[in-house]
C-alpha cells in the first residue's frame, strides 16, 4: 500500500475497515423528547466554552430515538444540550452525549466532534406515559416522563427552528504525544428536516450523580417546558468557527 492509496483513500478508523461510512447522514423518523429545565447559572458558565455566551440559566435535556440512519444503524441517545449564542446569534452547545451504538459514538467524535460515550439510554411510551431512561453501566442516570401527545405544536415552526438553528461543538483530537492536536469549535445545521409531528404537555426530570457521567452537575432547579417530535433529517457536516491552538 503505498502513500497515494494512503492519501486518496484514507477517510477515519481503521484504514482498512472504518467504523462508519462516508456521508450523507440522512436520519428517518428521528423521535426526540427534549425537556427544558433552569439550572444553577454559575455551574452552567463553567463548562459552557468561549466565546460562546448564555444568556437564560437554561439547559435542554434530550432523549433520541434513530431507527433508522445511514451507517449508523438503529440506537438511541441522551444528553445535554445548552442554549448559547454566538455574535449575537442564538443557538445549541452540546455539552453531554450518551448512546448505544459504536458506529455513531466514532464518528460523531472523529468528524464533528460530539462528546458521545457509551451507556444505555431508552425511549419508550408506557401506557399514557412518554419516558426516557439513562443507565451508566447498572446505574441509573436520568429519567424523564412527559404525558404522551397532550398538545399539538404547530410543525412547520418546529421544523424552522431545526432548521435555522446553528448548533455547536468543541471537537478535541490528541496528537500521539497526548496533547491536543485539533481543538476547535464546531458549528453545524440540521438539514432537509420533515416534521412529521410535534407534541408537547405535562413534564418532569431527575438526573442522579454518577462520577463518568455527570449530568447531575447541572441540577434542575425548575422544568420550564417540554417537546416531543419525529422527523426526518440529514445531518449536515461541519466548519470551523474558532480554533483554540491557533
Amino acid at each position: 500500500m503505498d502513500i497515494r492509496t494512503i492519501r486518496e483513500h484514507a477517510f477515519a478508523m481503521p484504514f482498512t475497515s472504518p467504523a462508519f461510512p462516508v456521508g450523507p447522514y440522512r436520519f428517518i423518523d428521528r423521535e426526540f423528547f427534549v425537556i427544558t429545565y433552569r439550572t444553577d447559572p454559575e455551574k452552567l458558565r463553567a463548562v459552557v466554552p468561549e466565546p460562546l455566551e448564555i444568556g437564560d440559566s437554561l439547559v435542554n435535556y434530550e432523549f433520541i430515538r434513530m431507527p433508522d440512519s445511514t451507517g449508523f444503524g438503529d440506537y438511541t441517545e441522551s444528553g445535554q444540550v445548552i442554549p448559547v449564542t454566538l455574535n449575537g446569534v442564538a443557538g445549541s452547545y452540546t455539552h453531554a452525549m450518551y448512546l448505544n451504538d459504536h458506529p455513531p459514538i466514532a464518528g460523531g467524535r472523529e468528524l464533528w466532534g460530539f462528546p458521545k460515550k457509551l451507556a444505555r439510554p431508552e425511549l419508550k411510551v408506557e401506557i399514557d406515559t412518554l419516558v426516557g431512561e439513562l443507565d451508566y453501566g447498572p446505574v441509573r442516570v436520568a429519567t424523564a416522563t412527559m404525558g404522551y401527545k397532550h398538545r399539538t405544536l404547530d410543525a412547520s415552526e418546529v421544523a424552522r427552528g431545526l432548521i435555522d438553528t446553528p448548533n455547536f461543538l468543541l471537537k478535541i483530537i490528541p496528537h500521539v504525544d497526548g496533547t491536543a492536536r485539533i481543538c476547535e469549535l464546531v458549528r453545524y445545521y440540521l438539514q432537509d428536516v420533515t416534521v412529521k409531528g410535534a407534541w408537547t404537555g405535562p413534564a418532569a426530570l431527575s438526573l442522579f450523580p454518577h462520577a463518568l457521567a455527570p449530568v447531575a452537575d447541572l441540577p434542575v432547579l425548575e422544568v420550564v417546558g417540554a417537546r416531543h417530535l419525529v422527523a426526518d433529517l440529514t445531518l449536515g457536516l461541519g466548519e470551523v468557527v474558532f480554533d483554540y491552538l491557533a
